[in-house]
């Protein structure tokens, strides 16, 4: 049984969990799909944004307690951390990636959710960390990312005092980038991510990683800096000319 599909159309890839009997919980053949995906998904040159959503009513129900369960019993962490390989790898991502919550994105599942550069909720959608109610700690750096998203304080009421986001109030929250109907999750979700994809990959690429290099730098010059390099890259480009003679050429036009 295949539990990940992935659909390409016009420069996105879908990739959907697919287990919706089991609410997409993170099992470790799951990951392992996921992993793989993302392998070929890069690989292919055509392909310039992912989104991640879920099948049926839930985006992922979180992580297999089975699995997580053995490797706390062999003591060394071993299943949870392969269990964290799924959501790692889309956190990883050289390519632009929005996740599609289509319901609810529970523990590893909120990972995951977190771990795209960019989130659209649906309207039953949610976000529910609930990793004290289970009686785990979080883990694959849950912490960090919720309170980059939302800030200490609500990442605090998640945490610790279990309040769940919902929908709108997620997006009012900044967990999400904006909450849409759920018949039209997708569709939104796929626009946004064709966003991405229209422009050159390789600008895309570097755009990304200038984000994730600039977020952690204090001073306004070394971001500078940063982009400096990477935009004096851009200029000699093909992709740069090309686009300056067509903007050259419809601005002609309009005169």
């Amino acid at each position: 049984m295949t539990l990940i599909d992935v659909d390409t159309n016009d420069g996105v890839a879908v990739v959907t969990l697919n287990d919706g009997e089991r609410r997409n919980v993170l099992s470790l053949p799951m990951v392992d799909e996921i992993v793989a995906a993302f392998d070929r998904i890069e690989a292919d040159d055509s392909i310039g944004a992912v989104v991640v959503t879920g099948a049926g009513s839930a985006f992922c129900a979180g992580a297999d307690l089975g699995d997580l369960g053995r490797g706390g019993e062999s003591g060394d962490g071993g299943n949870v951390t392969t269990v964290y390989d799924g959501f790692l790898r889309v956190a990883r991502s050289t390519l632009p990636t929005v996740a599609a919550v289509n319901g609810p994105a529970v523990g590893a599942g909120m990972n995951l959710a977190l771990a795209c550069d960019v989130r659209l909720v649906g309207r039953s959608g949610r976000f529910d960390t609930r990793f004290l109610r289970l009686g785990l700690h979080p883990g694959g750096g849950h912490t960090w990312m919720l309170q980059r998203a939302v800030g200490p304080q609500a990442a605090a009421a998640m945490v610790l005092f279990g309040q769940v986001l919902e929908g709108e109030v997620a997006a009012q929250h900044g967990l999400a980038w904006r909450c849409v109907d759920d018949d039209a999750l997708l569709a939104e979700a796929i626009a946004l991510a064709a966003s991405a994809a229209g422009a050159p990959r390789e600008l895309a690429i570097r755009a990304k990683q200038t984000l994730q290099a600039v977020a952690g730098l204090e001073e306004h010059g070394d971001a500078v800096a940063v982009e400096l390099e990477a935009q004096r890259w851009s200029f000699g480009q093909p992709f740069f000319a090309e686009r300056l003679a067509a903007m050259r050429e419809r601005v002609g036009k309009q005169k």
